[in-house]
């Protein structure tokens, strides 16, 4: 079920947050929303902006797209595309826990472990960590150069 960011305080301590960008989607995402899950609680998938995943490569897939096909994952309970900094979404949702990538150990902005620090959320790290959106779409264009 995709919900709006008004609609975020009506799961405030119900659900595990995972978040990103999910561009493209793959394998690795997948564990980690599987590892999410088993956490026990409702997951709620915060889907990046199309302006967020510009920052670091054009998109494959516009917000919508991507949100969509991550709701349809058994995994994911909820899912919201998010036009704001996710600091913001933590503050609106106060999830039980914050699940991201190992990846993310020792390099999660420090504004977002401020609002987890003071709002008592539990940082997760998932070790589910198999590839990475950035590293697919390097060996595609790779590939593409190649040819």
């Amino acid at each position: 079920m995709i919900v709006s960011t008004s609609d975020l305080g009506r799961f405030a301590d119900q659900v595990t947050m995972a978040d990103g960008g999910f561009d493209p989607l793959h394998h690795g995402h997948v564990a980690y929303l599987e590892a999410a899950a088993a956490l026990g609680a409702p997951v709620l998938c915060n889907v990046s902006s199309d302006e967020y995943v510009a920052r670091k490569h054009p998109p494959f897939l516009d917000q919508a797209e991507r949100g969509a096909i991550l709701d349809a994952i058994r995994f994911v309970d909820y899912v919201h595309l998010s036009g704001v900094e996710t600091v913001e979404v933590l503050r609106l949702l106060r999830p039980r826990a914050y699940a991201k990538g190992a990846d993310w150990r020792g390099r999660l902005p420090e504004a977002e472990q401020a609002a987890c620090a003071e709002l008592g959320i539990e940082v997760v790290y998932l070790d589910t960590v198999l590839d990475s959106s950035t590293a697919i779409l390097e060996r595609y264009a790779g590939r593409q150069r190649a040819e």
